[in-house]
């Protein structure tokens, strides 16, 4: 099997790409589960949940529960209590908006952030390496082709 360009400039057949991608995909979860979790980290049960979570903070700065919420497709209250469990562990802190004594802003605790940083950049880093050389478009597609991939296994196609 062969995943390189025909002579005619286009790509994989759809079974030289399902066979290069069932070769690949396992591989891939396998190197990213082997990414250790920082020692000071390692007793407090984090999940990909977490993970997803954690990385909206670190990339895009402090925000509310509602806009964490937003990102990570879940409900209010699904984000409301994944906060209240890393604030109790001590690895984000709430506090209250300037602007709004109503809302709570949430951030990753500075004690903290050094070793998030450490443990999500590597993920980071690779995935910014593979996406830079495409064109938005081809961004959209990879992404959009992902998405449909995980439909299709959860049988939503």
């Amino acid at each position: 099997m062969s995943t390189e360009r025909r002579p005619d400039g286009a790509g994989p057949s759809v079974d030289d790409a399902i066979r290069a991608l069932l070769l690949l995909m396992p591989r891939m979860i396998g190197r990213v589960k082997r990414v250790p979790v920082p020692d000071e980290l390692q007793s407090l049960a984090l999940g990909p949940r977490h993970l997803s979570l954690l990385s909206y903070l670190l990339f895009d700065g402090p925000m509310t529960v509602n806009e964490l919420a937003a990102r990570l497709e879940v409900a209010p209250t699904t984000a409301s209590l994944m906060v209240g469990e890393l604030s109790r562990k001590g690895i984000l802190r709430r506090q209250e908006d300037d602007d709004d004594r109503r809302r709570r802003i949430v951030s990753i605790a500075d004690a903290e952030r050094p070793a998030i940083d450490a443990w999500l950049a590597r993920g980071a880093v690779a995935w910014r390496q593979a996406l830079e050389p495409l064109t938005p478009a081809q961004r959209r597609m990879f992404i959009d082709t992902l998405l449909a991939y995980e439909n299709a296994v959860e049988g939503r196609s």
